[in-house]
């Protein structure tokens, strides 16, 4: 039986398909939508604004950087407690039943193949169209460019860092990244923090960069900072100036 239906939006989106920059950009947990199969998974409105729900304020940055560097950007539209896009299906967390300190109702006890829709209904063709597009690309050796955000305080602790970068095997072109957005005035910049990127905790890196032997960066930025169309104006543009220069550092170094 199906789990999408005529009024649900399609699970992936694509802005500036044909765009000829190196960078490709992904923005994962850029949409909080629930199937209407699955009604409201028991969480309350006010809890689906929340970044449990999704990475606030992502869209609007990668969709403004995605012109600016005219490059392809791909979105997921349903939210991380439907299924998360960047873990692999197999981790509790990719069909969380608490998210921080949220209990997600419609999460428990699902059956397999409660999951195995909303694998192939919503995680698939999202991957599928970022295979499809990087395949396409081959040739130009794209640059993976993983954009998140991050609350400012998790469980009652704060994270003071404004911006961070995260990386696991193929580091350099990330550490460029770091090293550039540390010249920025008055950025407190983190390094896998507040999280790290591992074949446990991630997908996207690992599974379309990493094992193709793409250069990448995750980028996370406080979402505080990106909430407003300001702020994600903002942010777009200081990413639009900081990525090119590392891409030119990192083929003038050989890397």
């Amino acid at each position: 039986m199906a789990l999408l239906g005529g009024s649900d939006v399609a699970p992936v989106r694509v802005e500036n398909a044909d765009g000829k920059s190196r960078f490709f950009l992904t923005a994962d947990h850029a949409g909080r939508a629930i199937p209407a199969a699955l009604g409201d998974l028991g969480v309350r409105a006010a809890e689906m604004d929340r970044h449990i729900a999704w990475d606030i304020g992502i869209a609007g940055v990668t969709s403004r950087l995605a012109v600016a560097l005219d490059a392809t950007a791909v979105f997921q539209a349903y939210s991380r407690l439907v299924i998360d896009c960047n873990r692999q299906t197999y981790v509790a967390s990719a069909f969380p039943v608490v998210s921080e300190a949220t209990p997600i109702p419609g999460n428990v006890g699902l059956h397999e193949d409660d999951k195995l829709a909303r694998q192939r209904e919503i995680f698939e063709p999202y991957h599928h169209e970022i295979k499809r597009l990087l395949t396409a690309r081959t040739a130009m050796r794209p640059i993976y460019v993983a954009m998140h955000s991050f609350t400012p305080v998790y469980l009652n602790v704060a994270r003071p860092m404004h911006v961070a970068v995260l990386y696991n095997r193929r580091p350099a072109f990330s550490k460029l990244v770091a090293a550039l957005l540390r010249r920025e005035a008055g950025l407190m910049v983190a390094e896998n923090e507040p999280y790290r990127v591992s074949d446990e905790t991630d997908y996207g890196v690992p599974v379309h960069a990493e094992a193709a032997g793409l250069d990448y960066v995750e980028v996370e930025i406080r979402q505080d900072l990106i909430a407003s169309e300001r702020g994600q104006a903002e942010w777009a543009a200081r990413l639009a100036g900081i990525l090119p220069l590392a891409l030119a550092q990192l083929e003038e170094n050989g890397l």
